[in-house]
């Protein structure tokens, strides 16, 4: 398997936009459009049969699971999943799933409140930026807002390395933004 269709090279020429690798899928469209309404009538039928009108309604509900005791299959042997199955007693207006939204601050991320627009001529015109600031370990995000920037302008690649610099305590965050392009 692969596992690169996320990056718009399916080999299989299902999960791309790129017209030659679509042209190795023998299918259609529709076919893939077709199977997925398949599986949803398919997962509709399981969820009445259980008593559930939505996914949502499903959520949490480990009780409705059947474990079976003795799978007969070696890689099995001795799986116990009572922990992960385990429903502990709480009242009812306490929610089994995610309820409340996240806020991840990324409005306050070094990307947003300072690379963004250091990196500006970098973006939009591939000039070249320097620049020197303090990284600390709480800037979780360094480099990757920015490096989406960069990639939906200049692509997979990144701008040209001759046109953008880093100072060295820079690319020392580097593993705090490996998904940043080059450049």
């Amino acid at each position: 398997m692969m596992r690169v269709c996320h990056l718009n090279t399916c080999p299989a020429g299902v999960a791309t936009q790129d017209p030659q690798l679509r042209a190795k899928f023998a299918g259609k469209p529709e076919h893939v459009v077709n199977f997925m309404r398949f599986i949803a009538e398919d997962v509709r039928q399981i969820m009445a049969q259980l008593g559930f009108r939505t996914i949502e309604e499903m959520v949490g509900h480990s009780e409705r699971l059947e474990a079976r005791k003795a799978v007969n299959h070696w890689k099995a042997k001795g799986l116990d999943f009572s922990n992960i199955l385990y429903q502990p007693d709480v009242d009812e207006d306490v929610g089994r799933y995610c309820q409340i939204p996240q806020d991840h601050g990324l409005e306050k991320s070094l990307d947003i409140t300072t690379l963004l627009d250091l990196c500006k001529p970098a973006i939009e015109r591939g000039e070249k930026v320097a620049a020197e600031m303090a990284i600390q370990n709480v800037h979780r995000v360094v480099g990757t807002i920015t490096g989406g920037e960069l990639t939906k302008k200049w692509g997979r690649p990144g701008c040209p390395r001759t046109r953008s610099a880093s100072s060295s305590r820079v690319l020392r965050a580097r593993a705090s933004a490996p998904s940043c392009p080059r450049g």
